[in-house]
């Protein structure tokens, strides 16, 4: 398993509390699967079947929020709310008022609540305590968001905090793209995306495409910034890193694929890919830091 968007944040390192702890800090957020009548439930869910709230794999800690979030469109509420109040219209000779039609749209969304579909999803958390890394597996920051107030609140006084870094990604992105030359240990793909300041928000894309640096270089000229830009580490993992410091489409590469230990062991494959994923993005992550500047410091 690989997270393929990182949303990241930071720990002391090391960040002395263990997945013993963790675990008991945890557990009074555990999942409960929702009731008929929720719309919303939310909690701690175990990584592994049978598993604790915590797994643990060569000091690295897995954790994952569990959804369960109930669909019931509001255009259907209203298809319902409508029909019943032409029934009512019929019965007392009038149509009901503004408040008597809030009420009704509301005894509706309770009657069909039980009925609705119910949508699980999961989010998947990655604490190095070693490295001071924790990563939220999320396409946006308020999905990650989710994920660290409710991480907050289980356990008291958790120091964690936004990665910050002493350089702009955007600006720095945009001079690796001008200089036609990435930092030590890292390349540029085929993938970015140049957006100017300013009321025009004109903006251009590449998908796919080589960059030709004059092409890229008229770009720049003009005002236009990278706020997107594909790369690949060491020839070993390539990813997207964006404006805001999240990293996007992590994909590892054949080279790390094949030096996997090979097992037919769902459970020892899992404990494998976690050990070579945490391991590799914890590399990762320090030379991309390093390439931004290094941390910015409070």
């Amino acid at each position: 398993m690989w997270f393929r968007n990182l949303q990241i944040y930071r720990l002391p390192a090391p960040w002395h509390f263990t997945p013993q702890q963790l675990e008991e800090a945890l557990k009074p957020q555990s999942f409960v699967p929702s009731e008929s009548n929720e719309l919303l439930r939310q909690g701690w869910d175990a990584p592994r079947p049978n598993g604790g709230l915590v797994h643990t794999v060569n000091k690295q800690m897995l954790i994952m929020l569990g959804t369960e979030k109930k669909l019931l469109p509001a255009s259907v509420i209203n298809q319902v709310a409508k029909a019943k109040a032409a029934e009512l219209e019929e019965q007392q000779g009038f149509p009901p008022g503004k408040k008597a039609m809030k009420d009704l749209k509301e005894r509706v969304a309770d009657e069909l609540l039980p009925r609705a579909f119910t949508l699980r999803s999961n989010v998947w958390t990655w604490i190095d305590p070693v490295n001071g890394w924790l990563v939220v597996d999320a396409t946006s920051p308020t999905k990650a968001d989710d994920v660290v107030k409710l991480l907050l609140k289980a356990v008291d006084k958790m120091p964690l905090e936004s990665l910050r870094v002493q350089k702009s990604p955007v600006t720095v992105m945009t001079g690796w793209l001008e200089a036609d030359e990435a930092p030590y240990g890292f390349t540029i793909d085929q993938d970015t995306e140049l957006r100017a300041t300013g009321e025009s928000r004109a903006a251009v894309r590449y998908v796919k495409h080589t960059l030709e640096p004059d092409d890229v270089g008229r770009h720049i000229a003009a005002g236009k910034q990278c706020t997107r830009l594909a790369m690949t580490w060491n020839d070993r993992i390539s990813f997207v890193l964006t404006e805001d410091l999240a990293i996007k489409g992590v994909k590892p590469l054949d080279v790390i694929k094949e030096g996997g230990n090979p097992t037919h062991n769902d459970e020892e494959r899992f404990d494998n890919d976690v050990m070579l994923m945490t391991g590799e993005m914890a590399k990762m992550l320090g030379d991309l830091v390093g390439a931004l500047g290094g941390e910015a410091k409070a």
